[in-house]
């Protein structure tokens, strides 16, 4: 019996990657989504075609309940779930000073807060079972902060803290929790950078390339395998050696 895995944001960038990658491996995969509902259906399409054992799942990560029955329609769709990645997340470029309280706790809310909901939702059978992998997608800006996404920043820090911990309670039974930590990445998210924005970033690049969702995807597939078995509470940085 193959096993399950849970891709929060998984409709596009990083997210759809990941899936992509752990479906190649015959691994059963839930692919959640909130709002690219079109996204999620062509990426369910396109895995079809090699592995049946995958299905789409509608639901905000910041809303308990609707976690709560998207993780109990999982169980009965592909069963119980023994990796989950919380890859769900937004993000806001701005002054702090201009960011209102409900941007603010949205992007806690979904980037912070919405992995805690997602993962406490999940454990109950790694934790009977006495196995699973965590991994949690934060950002080199969570390591070293952000000038403008200084909420972003606070919410990927969290997620490094929140990693690091887990990973401590969770060891004795046998659940590995790591994170990864992506640097400049070609997504949606960076979409909005000017050309000159995109060639300053990279000049501050050891590796003098913008990272791809596919080195990211690669990274989590080693850190659910058994070659990383002896692992855990541990930040990966993907970032092409721009903060070492």
């Amino acid at each position: 019996m193959s096993k399950v895995a849970l891709v929060t944001g998984a409709s596009r960038g990083i997210g759809r990657s990941i899936a992509l990658e752990l479906a190649r491996s015959r691994i059963s995969v839930a692919i959640n989504y909130n709002s690219s509902e079109e996204m999620a259906k062509e990426l369910l399409c396109e895995i079809k075609k090699f592995n049946e054992n995958v299905n789409i799942y509608k639901a905000d990560v910041s809303n308990e309940r609707e976690v709560s029955e998207m993780v109990h329609k999982i169980n009965l769709d592909l069963g119980e779930i023994d990796i989950l990645v919380n890859n769900a997340g937004i993000s806001q470029i701005g002054l702090f000073t201009d960011m209102t309280s409900l941007e603010r706790d949205r992007m806690i809310g979904v980037n912070l807060i919405g992995a805690m909901k997602v993962t406490k939702a999940i454990l109950p059978s790694m934790i009977h079972y006495k196995r699973g992998s965590i991994i949690n997608i934060s950002s080199m800006w969570g390591e070293v902060g952000a000038s403008c996404e200084v909420v972003y920043s606070a919410s990927k820090a969290g997620l490094i803290g929140f990693t690091k911990a887990l990973a401590k309670e969770l060891a004795p039974s046998g659940i590995r929790v790591n994170c990864i930590s992506p640097g400049v990445i070609e997504t949606d998210m960076n979409s909005e950078l000017s050309s000159t924005d995109i060639k300053e970033l990279i000049d501050e690049i050891p590796l003098n390339r913008i990272g791809t969702p596919d080195d990211i995807a690669k990274a989590v597939k080693f850190l659910i395998s058994d070659n990383a078995k002896y692992i855990t509470g541990q930040v990966i940085g993907i970032n092409g050696g721009m903060v070492i």
